[in-house]
Formats: C-alpha cells, sequence, structure tokens
C-alpha cells in the first residue's frame, strides 16, 4: 500500500489517458463534418471531472481487469455524460450561457449543431463500446450487458427520465420523495451504470454486480446532494459557474428541504454506506473505489 500512487495522481493519470482517447473519436478513415467534430469535441474536451469513466476504470480494477479493455467504455460514458450536458444547456431546457466557466456549445456553434453534436456523442457511445470486445477480447456476452445497462440507465427509466422529472419540478416540485427521484435518475443511474460497465469488463459475479450498483446508487446521490451544498457555500472561481444560481432559478434543492447541515450528514452517511457495501463486495482491491467515494465527499467544486 506504501508504494501506491496518491488518489490524486491516480485520477490525474486516468483523466490523462482518457483525454488522448478522446482526441482520437474516430477511425482515421472516417469522413466526419468539420464543424460536427469540432462541436462534439468542444464540449467533450472542456475540462470536467471525469468521475464517470473513473469509475468505469476503477471498478475493472477492483474486480481484476484491465485498464486496457475498460478504457472504450470509458469513453462512451463520458460521451453520453457530455451529450447530456450540451441538450441540459439548450434554450429549451435549462438556457445556460456556460458550463465549466466556458460559453456552452449553442453559444459558439448554434443550437442546430448542438443537437446535433450531442446526438453524435450519444451514438458514437455505443460504437465504443463494442470496441472493447473487437480491440481487447472483452466476452461478446459482458459488451451485450453493458449496452443493455447503459440503454436502460441512460434511457427513459434513467437519465433522460430524470431530466423529464427535473423539468416538470421546476413547474411545481412539492416533496423531497419526487428531488430524490430526480437526483437518482438524472445522476446516480449513469454512475450506476459506469461502476456496473467496470464489473461486466472484469468478469465479476453477479452479487459483485450489485454490490457496485448500491455503491453507485448511494455515492452518486450524495454527489448530487453535495452539488446542492456547493450551490450555496462553494468558490465560485473553482465550481465555474456562479454560485446560488439554483436559488436565482428557484430550483428545489436538499438544503431548501432538510438544511444544510443534515445534507452534509446526508452526504456522509450515504457515503459511508457505499463503502461498506464495496468493502463486503469480494473484490480483488476495492481500495481506489473507497478513496474515490472519500474523494466525492470532501470535494470543493
Amino acid at each position: 500500500m506504501n508504494n501506491r500512487q496518491p488518489i490524486n495522481q491516480y485520477m490525474n493519470e486516468i483523466c490523462d489517458r482518457l483525454d488522448s482517447e478522446l482526441t482520437n473519436l474516430f477511425p482515421p478513415s472516417w469522413k466526419v463534418p468539420e464543424t460536427l467534430h469540432k462541436s462534439m469535441s468542444y464540449s467533450l474536451m472542456a475540462g470536467g471531472k471525469r468521475m464517470r469513466p473513473l469509475l468505469v476504470i476503477a471498478a475493472c480494477e477492483a474486480g481484476g481487469g484491465s485498464r486496457d479493455a475498460a478504457i472504450p467504455v470509458a469513453c462512451a460514458v463520458e460521451m453520453v455524460h457530455t451529450y447530456s450536458l450540451v441538450h441540459d444547456d439548450l434554450p429549451a431546457m435549462d438556457d445556460d450561457d456556460y458550463r465549466r466557466g466556458k460559453p456552452t456549445n449553442h453559444k459558439v456553434f448554434g443550437e442546430a449543431s448542438a443537437i446535433l453534436a450531442g446526438d453524435a456523442l450519444l451514438t458514437h457511445a455505443f460504437y465504443s463500446i463494442i470496441q472493447a470486445s473487437r480491440q481487447f477480447g472483452v466476452p461478446a456476452e459482458r459488451v451485450l450487458s453493458i449496452v443493455e445497462d447503459l440503454a436502460e440507465y441512460a434511457g427513459p427509466r434513467g437519465m433522460v427520465g430524470g431530466q423529464v422529472a427535473d423539468m416538470e419540478g421546476e413547474q411545481g416540485l412539492t416533496t423531497l420523495e419526487q428531488l430524490e427521484y430526480i437526483h437518482l435518475h438524472k445522476t446516480s443511474d449513469l454512475i450506476m451504470f459506469s461502476l456496473m460497465a467496470g464489473g461486466h469488463i472484469a468478469g465479476c459475479t453477479e452479487a459483485q454486480i450489485e454490490s457496485l450498483r448500491i455503491f453507485g446508487h448511494h455515492i452518486g446521490l450524495a454527489f448530487q446532494i453535495q452539488d446542492d451544498i456547493l450551490d450555496l457555500v462553494g468558490d465560485e472561481s473553482k465550481l465555474g459557474k456562479p454560485v446560488q444560481s439554483d436559488v436565482k432559478q428557484e430550483k428545489v434543492t436538499y438544503p431548501y428541504f432538510i438544511g444544510l447541515d443534515p445534507s452534509r450528514r446526508e452526504v456522509e452517511r450515504l457515503t459511508a454506506e457505499a463503502k461498506r457495501v464495496i468493502t463486503e463486495g469480494n473484490f480483488n482491491d476495492p481500495s481506489r473505489l473507497l478513496e474515490i467515494a472519500d474523494f466525492l465527499m470532501a470535494r470543493d467544486h
């Protein structure tokens, strides 16, 4: 353990690898319109935390799997996450001018190009997943499970359903249960998918996959509650967006319902329960997942 990289170094190393892979999105023989390629790359390379692809790799390694084999799926989940942000920022949705301190995609390339860039990112994600089998020999049955999970967790029952509930909620959200539904589906579902996908690549057992799902459920909800907290008390220069934007947009958040300190305690409770589940999951080495859980709880942006 003493010779292990610190968690920040581990995360930075993976982010550098992902940046390199995401810069070369398409096979050299493909002819893709230049504007579309630029629009996709603009949002993909806008400096996100890469949390979801990081979780794919950490879960795969926890199960004794290969980082190289996990990379195509890690890139895929980042494409799906990025497409959701590009569409979320559109005037018909959240109508945001800035994302991570930079003008949003539609502000740079126009609404039509932003919509199509999001469409292309979502579609290309499935091509990328298949490369885990084509290039790295992950059994087709496991890749099939990953594709099925992504369609479920990113689709109408998952992330897209959460986005719809979020839009409807802004028109009259009244209960904590409704807010939790939004957080679970808009945020946690893609985190759960990422962890389960890493487990599938590693050949984990069904019980281990379920442990990864529960871990993702808990840290995903904790992550979103932490976002709610940071919107109130975070550092604007680190967040890349104005603080108290939720208040100004009259969005209902966890601190609104239960208060700031109880929200912090809920983040701690969810994180502790997530760590317990993964510790008891009989993984080869779950330490990176445990470190990531602590890192996410303590983050300030």
